[in-house]
């Protein structure tokens, strides 16, 4: 285990369905990894995940992908993850949507910017440092109501700053 990619090994009691923290850390790492990195590149130890390929879908792709990666950032408000690290976490979904969002270039940003993977390493941190034993308690529904209110702000964003992209690429070429 090293400081940068804490791995946290808990018995899950109901696999992945289950509700405690060991199902709901299994949960985000496979969803992270489908998104990130379930593809190797033959002959190199690269490897990129479905985010990049659904983003390759005009608009709908980086919303889809934006949503799956909020499913990490649920499931850490749900673990009651300080309100900085769901700030972070947010952050690295709004920048991985925005940038994603713009034609060609989102779609290979997308591939090297490991978002959700970056996302699950903060929620295993969180759980190492302690987290899920000594936490204070606090109302998670208003991070909840905050996140996904940050998350739809983030999605229109990014579907504003697409139709722009698109707009001129198309002025551009018609042009």
């Amino acid at each position: 285990m090293s400081r940068t990619q804490p791995r946290v090994v808990l018995p899950a009691s109901r696999g992945i369905f289950g509700d405690d923290a060991a199902s709901r850390i299994n949960r985000v790492r496979v969803l992270a990894k489908l998104l990130d990195n379930s593809i190797s590149v033959p002959g190199t130890r690269w490897k990129f995940g479905f985010d990049p390929i659904i983003g390759l879908v005009p608009v709908v792709g980086d919303m889809i992908g934006a949503v799956l990666s909020g499913y990490i950032v649920l499931e850490a408000a749900r673990a009651e993850v300080p309100s900085f690290t769901l700030a972070r976490m947010l952050l690295n979904v709004g920048i991985d949507a925005l940038v994603g969002s713009v034609p060609a270039v989102g779609d290979v940003f997308d591939a090297v910017w490991k978002a959700n993977m970056k996302n699950v390493s903060l929620l295993e941190h969180h759980l190492v440092a302690g987290g899920a034993v000594n936490r204070e308690k606090r109302k998670v529904t208003g991070a909840i109501v905050l996140a996904v209110i940050v998350l739809l702000l983030i999605l229109a964003a990014g579907l504003a700053l697409g139709i722009f992209a698109a707009r001129l690429l198309w002025g551009l070429w018609t042009g």
